[in-house]
């Protein structure tokens, strides 16, 4: 019965006799190198009952990729951003968006990267308003919270 989501970094066991599909989260990585913790995130919200959609390589150094994903960024009630090296991505978003942010800092990077540290205080000194921190590499988390904002603001 169990499912190995290897480029996840899960394993699940799904026993759910039915299953709800409440559109709204989306899931955006800035590298493909970040791709384990968003695919970590997207698979969890969608053991939530969430369906989600993805836009992955869309980071600052190539910002007109995020930019062409705008229809994307407009139809999601709540956007999950993973991202490596400085962190940036999380502030664009949250610049361009009308919905929660939930930023993920991946140990993704080189120089003074610090294992993620760089991208995790980039995130939390954030100037855009409406993006919550977690920790690093926690795409399980980013994922299971942003169901939790997408389900509650599907009762409207």
């Amino acid at each position: 019965d169990a499912i190995h989501h290897e480029s996840a970094r899960l394993v699940v066991v799904d026993r759910r006799s039915q299953r709800e599909c409440i559109p709204g989260v989306l899931v955006a990585c800035a590298g493909t190198a970040d791709l384990p913790v968003a695919m970590e995130a997207s698979v969890t919200a969608e053991l939530m009952g969430c369906g989600v959609e993805t836009v992955y390589d869309v980071g600052v150094a190539g910002i007109h990729r995020l930019l062409d994903q705008r229809e994307a960024l407009e139809r999601a009630r709540v956007i999950v951003v993973v991202a490596g090296m400085e962190g940036a991505l999380p502030s664009v978003v949250g610049g361009l968006v009308k919905v929660p942010v939930i930023a993920v800092p991946t140990s993704i990077g080189y120089g003074s990267s610090f294992e993620g540290l760089a991208a995790l205080l980039a995130m939390l000194n954030s100037c855009s308003p409406g993006i919550g921190v977690v920790n690093i590499d926690n795409g399980f988390g980013a994922g299971y919270l942003a169901a939790l904002i997408n389900k509650a603001s599907s009762r409207d």
